[in-house]
């Protein structure tokens, strides 16, 4: 289904990953507390007229260059996400702050002070970070804490405090799925999504809060993704929420019926427990084989590709050959293109385009005030080392493989401005 265009080597662990929704661009969040941004060479779809670019897509020729990049956090960098319209990269470390910046320079443009942990007094690191609409963006921290913030309130100088705050699970949140607005809807944006974390899926609304937990489902909950325009029958509404569980299982949710899993999905049958679900994705419509496609991205580095509706593995593809490095960072951007991250390294993925034979084939085989730090690029250098090492120590209990020595580069696109 997908080809390996080209690796991206990184300086330091990958921690997080955010995909533009409307440009051809990645960044990544590293252990270092770095964060860069790369924007990828135009597809198809974004110069339909220029022969160049279309060859450019379909070929993996072109050139990736380092938009911009800078030691955003005195810590890790735990979690990444592009502003509603994408005018915004979102950024949050283990030093406990939320950094706005404009994605086409970095330039630091607002800052958050995460409340404390109010059971310890210390700093809550992130463990989440998701702009729901251009009004609200959504934290979720170790603690369990979810903080909902009026993005309107934001300032060169300001540090809002959140508009509510919730603990929709008792473990810190692993993922979050926006749920599509309804019929009724009159603004169009979503105002519900659905959570993970620990061993429960929660359901939450902008206004109401916490409306629903599921039972304690006895497996770790790491990641979601929202699948709409399946068969409706029955009482069945036609759109499921997928979560990936620590054990190769992914379940199947009903929208509206949150007390429990619907279907099961077995991604890995490993003996004595299948490998972490890690991440999850939606292939867009158009690459691949027709249907409703997941791929997960599994805690040995693996990515299993699961059609919705026969729930069958189609294909199956390793993001590191050489080192069993979780994946944690998946998702496509504008052109379709899958972008995969873990370890050392993001690798980038041109899909093959959809036709029946590939179908078939597919079938067959199956509070308190702060300061807020400067935004220095590259400063205090000489804390890297500590900063993680303090984060290898306090991160979440998700299962992460790591490897020694740095991951070198492969692959057919050129690369400008890579340190």
């Amino acid at each position: 289904m997908f080809d390996t265009v080209c690796t991206i080597p990184l300086s330091h662990e990958l921690f997080a990953q955010a995909v533009h929704p409307s440009e051809p661009i990645v960044s990544v969040g590293l252990a270092s507390g770095h964060v860069y941004t790369y924007r990828l060479p135009a597809g198809a779809s974004d110069s339909d007229d220029d022969a160049d670019a279309t060859l450019a897509s379909e070929s993996g020729f072109g050139q990736i260059e380092t938009a911009w990049h800078t030691r955003r956090h005195k810590g890790s960098c735990r979690t990444l996400a592009y502003g509603y319209d994408g005018a915004y990269l979102y950024s949050a470390g283990t030093d406990g702050i939320v950094k706005a910046a404009h994605v086409a320079t970095g330039q630091v443009a607002a800052k958050i002070a995460i409340p404390f942990d109010l059971s310890s007094g210390a700093v809550d690191a992130p463990s989440l970070i998701h702009a729901l609409s251009p009004q609200t963006l959504l934290l979720g921290t170790d603690s369990s804490a979810l903080h909902l913030y009026d993005l309107r309130a934001l300032g060169p100088k300001a540090s809002p405090k959140p508009q509510q705050t919730h603990h929709p699970h008792d473990d810190y949140m692993s993922s979050l799925t926006p749920l599509p607005p309804t019929s009724e809807s009159t603004s169009g944006l979503s105002k519900q999504w659905v959570s993970t974390g620990g061993t429960t899926l929660a359901v939450t609304d902008l206004r109401r809060g916490v409306m629903v937990r599921s039972e304690d489902q006895e497996e770790e909950l790491l990641s979601s993704v929202m699948v709409t325009g399946l068969s409706a029958k029955g009482t069945s509404v036609g759109d499921k929420v997928l979560v990936g569980g620590g054990t190769g299982v992914l379940t199947l949710w009903e929208r509206g019926v949150w007390d429990d899993q619907d279907e099961r999905i077995v991604v890995d049958r490993t003996p004595g427990g299948g490998e972490s679900l890690d991440s999850l994705a939606l292939v867009p419509e158009g690459v691949g084989p027709r249907g409703k496609i997941a791929v997960a991205g599994m805690g040995n580095g693996g990515l299993r590709f699961v059609k919705i509706g026969p729930n069958q593995i189609i294909d199956e593809l390793k993001h590191d050959e050489l080192q069993a490095e979780a994946v944690i960072g998946l998702g496509f951007d504008v052109t379709g293109r899958m972008i995969s991250g873990g370890g050392k390294m993001v690798k980038i993925w041109h899909g093959k385009l959809a036709t029946e034979q590939e179908e078939l084939v597919g079938e067959q085989n199956g509070g308190s005030k702060r300061a807020l730090d400067s935004d220095d690029d590259d400063s205090d250098e000489d804390s890297e080392e500590e900063s993680s090492d303090e984060e290898k120590a306090s991160k979440k209990r998700k299962k992460r493989k790591r490897s020694k020595g740095e991951q070198k580069g492969s692959g057919i696109m050129g690369f400008s401005g890579l340190d």
